[in-house]
């Protein structure tokens, strides 16, 4: 059986051309492979590029688009000159530990793809596995990121933070009480570096173009899925069109000649929320449905197969989070801790029921929440459960056959819930 661990610490390397070229038709995009010289612990320098794919006996590599330009129809495709991720070169990797990986890679990318929507403003997006596991926005960098890791501070543990501005030593102070995998701003203040090398492991990325970030708002790129027959499915990237209330439609539906309509009209931090709320959602895996409260999420679920579903593991992780934070803050250790040595005979029981009733009876903070889904409700049970729970206003794409009967709820719910619809989808698998 191999060492699994070795496997993990080993740089597999890989059997990949140094160019790579796509032909579509007779225009032609070309890619190069890209390596970094990093500096070894003996000294020498190892110039390699990345560690291995998802999994340690992938091989795998990465490209950065170098030359030619792609228009298919009306759209225009990204050019070459604007590498981010693919384009890091080895003097922004400030802080290095080992080469990385595919999925730090893809983490970071996907931090950039969420964030590019709110770099006017101290932001702050948690990636693990490719998902965000908390998002926020703040007064200050510190109280983004504070706020992003609190919101689940168990699935931050060996994430990827994303953050928007320059990392001070205020929140790299914050960073460095954590395990984290990759750090990645756009520069980095005097001492924050030094504060977080006290991390052997954790890669600290430089990446300038985070200030210009908002200009891939315009951008598409080509988005492949490649099929386990060797086949390809090509499509245009997504596009976030909902950035302002202008964006959104009003929650109407018509149903055998009656008409619909949300009585309640959001008001302008649900309207904020929601736009945050979109953002975030552009990030997560599909189906999802996540929660948002004054720019931060308070529960985020991914990746399942039917709506209610989703809308149920949301709720489930909010209260584990909240119970966990509550425990944190007051005795310093988990909540999965405390239940171990309750069960173990070392703490009373009166501690774990204390932080279970204060999480109920607050309803893990998700009273007054934006729920967000990132397509339309079949039926108006997953905006119940919603509801249910408190939130005030929620944000999803319309267009099913039985929007009047989540219309309904929204009316029915004391207090009344607003809700807005996109207009569009925001799958992403």
């Amino acid at each position: 059986m191999s060492d699994i661990k070795k496997m993990y610490t080993t740089i597999l390397g890989d059997s990949f051309p140094m160019d790579m070229t796509i032909s579509f038709g007779d225009q032609i995009l070309v890619y190069k492979k890209r390596t970094w010289g990093i500096k070894m612990e003996d000294g020498s320098v190892d110039e390699r590029g990345i560690r291995y794919g998802e999994n340690p006996d992938q091989e795998a590599a990465l490209y950065e688009l170098v030359n030619g330009n792609l228009t298919l129809g009306d759209c225009k495709f990204i050019e070459p000159g604007n590498g981010l991720v693919s384009a890091i070169p080895v003097e922004d990797m400030l802080q290095v530990g080992k080469h990385p990986g595919k999925i730090n890679l893809t983490d970071v990318d996907n931090g950039l793809n969420i964030i590019k929507y709110m770099v006017d403003k101290p932001a702050a997006v948690i990636l693990k596995h490719n998902n965000p596991c908390g998002a926020a926005i703040g007064s200050t960098l510190a109280d983004a990121y504070n706020k992003a890791n609190r919101a689940d501070r168990i699935a931050a543990f060996g994430g990827a933070i994303i953050v928007s501005k320059p990392v001070d030593k205020e929140t790299a102070e914050l960073m460095a009480q954590n395990y984290l995998e990759v750090v990645c701003a756009p520069e980095y203040e005097e001492g924050a570096l030094e504060i977080l090398s006290q991390r052997k492991n954790l890669r600290v990325i430089r990446m300038g173009n985070i200030n210009r970030l908002a200009d891939f708002e315009k951008y598409r790129f080509v988005d492949f899925k490649s099929l386990i027959d060797g086949g390809i499915i090509a499509q245009q990237s997504a596009v976030n069109s909902i950035r302002s209330l202008a964006d959104m439609k009003p929650a109407v539906a018509n149903r055998k000649g009656i008409d619909y309509k949300c009585e309640r009209e959001p008001n302008q931090r649900e309207i904020d929320d929601m736009i945050f709320g979109w953002a975030v959602e552009h990030g997560v895996t599909s189906n999802s449905v996540i929660y948002i409260k004054d720019g931060c999420t308070t529960g985020i679920g991914t990746g399942e197969q039917d709506r209610v579903g989703v809308a149920e593991i949301a709720v489930h992780k909010a209260y584990i989070k909240y119970a966990d934070i509550i425990c944190f803050d007051k005795y310093g250790i988990p909540y999965a801790d405390l239940a171990l040595e309750i069960e173990q005979g070392k703490r009373d029981k009166a501690e774990q029921d204390e932080i279970d009733a204060k999480v109920q009876a607050e309803k893990a903070g998700l009273p007054g929440s934006v729920m967000i889904s990132d397509a339309f409700f079949p039926f108006r049970d997953g905006a119940d459960v919603g509801i249910r729970e408190g939130v005030s206003a929620i944000l999803q794409a319309g267009g099913s056959m039985r929007d009047y009967a989540t219309i309904e709820a929204c009316n029915e719910a004391d207090p009344k819930v607003a809700m807005m619809f996109t207009g569009q989808r925001s799958f992403k698998h």
